[in-house]
């Protein structure tokens, strides 16, 4: 891959289709991506191009028929960086991993890109354990997903717990038990803790449920049904009505599921919606012949894109950090069908069909994945309609010179001072934004237990900072315009000084302080300067700043919890290099604590499965030196 850039022999002034048409004596007719930038040096777009001289003389040509999008970019355009590739295939997956790291302004961005959780039935144990799993796929067994959300999984991962009845305990609790858990009780688990289930047998409801995960179901339900009648024969009508309730979870599960296709077995099911200069794709996954659950998208459009510039970017992005399944059924075609597929089948290392069905089973999904879109965006653009109406209302109430369109909100939570952390919410036109919350540990050992406003000081210190540093002109969007705190007059007073100090006491804040009794809707508003104010108790902007300081209280009081229960299961062999997670669960099970392992001798350090010599060394030195 090569690199060239030659912005520096231009004139900072010269923009628009001058400057575009300066980079043809430069560049030549080699596959790549491109990047145009603005006089600030900010990227405006990122595309790919199949011929780079061809691609950018098309930009540079004021006859050429461009959309407005396309024409505000060119004008914008100060310089140009190129990246040339061996292959477009090559061009187009670098173009989506540069457009979801840059976040240009004239691309179409999909905004939200959180993982998706799947289940793992481990391969490192007797009794193999049955769970949620998200994140890298380090843990050896076998994985099935992606699930569209965590309740999509829980659901799943409950039916089958009460079909086959896994195990979903820890390896260290299954290894502790002396007697059966809740989850035996209620028929949930076979008990292989303490016995009740032969390692034949268990492994068996193993297999069944790989089978079930993999859309073979039919088996498993007549070999259930034949088990029930051979019981009821033997008058065993304990054992019969035991899997009676399990082939009725089973049903349960199939008929849950909603869409259950017999002849797609595995494909990612995308339809597109746009809507008054706002899209939605809803995405559809299937796998196994079943339903695991959907998600829907509203990427970044400026509303003059068609439906194929759109439906590619968000499958290029989409897969960008995903593996592809064996089938993508799509809404609307794409501007390159043929590279967008070949693309994926390199990243799979396998054959990828991608198919814009017109009839039979495959367009019923995607006309019911399209139908999905069509509602999620109609329910999204009221819901922002009503948004932006609360924010309005915040404006007028606070007297702000514009409507904010990013608000931050502050917490801080702690016992007695221990495991403190500060929270930060933002909530914008589009509502909360998750994606956009902040903890942070403070780190200031001088402050007194229990000092809130230490920690309010230090929390916005590190927030302005940072701010001032990555974006000191504030046109990144990334700057609050409200600051909303926990405290009446005292704190407003504290925290502006603070923000005076840090150079941005023009940043607007409002202090939020409980009324008479502390109770809810008695709310009192204080400001710098001004007399404090209230709400009237009906008013719907006292509830939308009600659901703000709920949300960052909710937010800060779960990390806090997170970060206690982390620091209560902390011992110190977290402190002994080389020493991770899996060896340290080995040594605790050897030893049955951390204590123990510091009293240990080097040979038995040497003893335990997994630990070698050199690292036994390295335990007993670390706990030799602690004395």
């Amino acid at each position: 891959m090569t690199d060239k850039s030659d912005k520096d022999q231009r004139e900072p002034t010269v923009t628009g289709y001058d400057c575009i048409k300066g980079y043809l004596r430069t560049i030549d007719s080699s596959p790549g991506v491109y990047r145009m930038l603005d006089a600030e040096s900010r990227v405006l777009y990122v595309g790919k191009a199949r011929n780079l001289k061809a691609r950018v003389s098309n930009y540079s040509r004021p006859s050429a028929q461009h959309s407005s999008r396309i024409t505000r970019m060119i004008q914008s355009t100060a310089s140009m960086m190129f990246l040339t590739t061996r292959t477009e295939t090559e061009a187009l997956l670098l173009e989506q991993n540069l457009i979801k790291q840059l976040k240009p302004k004239y691309n179409v961005l999909l905004r939200d890109d959180k993982s998706f959780p799947n289940i793992l039935v481990s391969k490192t144990h007797a009794y193999p354990q049955i769970k949620k799993h998200r994140g890298a796929k380090k843990e050896k067994g076998d994985y099935f997903g992606p699930f569209a959300s965590a309740g999509a999984v829980n659901r799943t991962l409950n039916q089958l717990q009460r079909v086959f009845l896994l195990r979903n305990c820890s390896d260290s609790d299954f290894e502790t038990r002396t007697r059966p858990c809740l989850q035996y009780q209620i028929k949930r688990c076979s008990g292989p803790c303490v016995g009740h289930i032969s390692e034949a047998d268990y492994a068996q409801s193993v297999a069944d449920a790989r089978q079930f995960l993999q859309g073979r179901t039919k088996g498993i339900q007549e070999a259930l049904a034949t088990q029930m009648s051979e019981a009821s024969a033997e008058m065993e009508f304990e054992r019969a009505a035991a899997l009676r309730d399990r082939i009725k979870a089973l049903t349960q599960v199939q008929s849950a599921q909603g869409i259950n296709p017999q002849n797609t077995a595995e494909a990612d099911v995308m339809a597109l919606h746009i809507d008054g200069g706002q899209a939605c794709v809803q995405v559809f996954f299937i796998r196994g012949h079943q339903n695991w659950g959907n998600h829907d998208y509203y990427p970044r459009i400026t509303g003059d894109e068609d439906t194929a510039e759109v439906m590619e970017a968000f499958v290029g992005q989409f897969y960008s950090n995903r593996e592809p399944p064996r089938m993508v059924l799509l809404s609307h075609g794409l501007d390159d069908h043929a590279l967008m597929t070949e693309a994926l089948c390199e990243k799979a290392d396998r054959k990828v069909e991608v198919i814009v069905p017109q009839r039979g089973e495959k367009a019923e999904l995607v006309s019911g994945a399209a139908r999905n879109a069509r509602e999620s965006l109609a329910r999204k653009m009221s819901e922002t309609a009503t948004q932006k109406k609360l924010l309005r209302g915040v404006a007028e109430a606070f007297d702000l010179d514009k409507v904010p369109e990013r608000i931050e909100v502050y917490d801080n939570s702690h016992i007695s001072g221990t495991n403190a952390v500060g929270g930060m919410i933002v909530a914008g036109p589009d509502g909360f934004e998750k994606n956009q919350y902040r903890k942070f540990n403070i780190k200031d050992d001088s402050i007194t237990p229990g000092d809130d406003f230490g920690m309010m000081k230090e929390v916005l210190t590190r927030r302005f900072q940072r701010l001032l540093k990555e974006d000191p002109k504030r046109e990144s969007g990334t700057w609050p315009d409200l600051l909303l705190i926990d405290g009446g007059a005292g704190q407003v007073s504290a925290v502006r000084q603070i923000m005076t100090e840090l150079g941005v006491g023009d940043v607007p804040m409002v202090g939020v302080a409980k009324g008479e009794d502390r109770d809810a809707g008695k709310e009192v508003f204080y400001r710098t300067g001004k007399q404090p104010m209230a709400l009237r108790h009906n008013d719907p902007v006292l509830y939308f700043i009600q659901r703000m300081r709920d949300e960052v209280h909710r937010f800060a009081i779960g990390t806090h919890r997170a970060k206690r229960a982390k620091a209560v299961g902390a011992t110190p062999l977290d402190d002994v290099p080389g020493v991770g997670a899996t060896r340290k669960r080995a040594l605790l099970a050897h030893f049955g604590s951390a204590k123990a392992v510091g009293r240990a001798n080097l040979a038995d350090l040497k003893a335990v499965e997994g630990i070698s010599e050199g690292l036994a060394q390295k335990v007993y030195d670390f706990f030799h030196e602690q004395g």
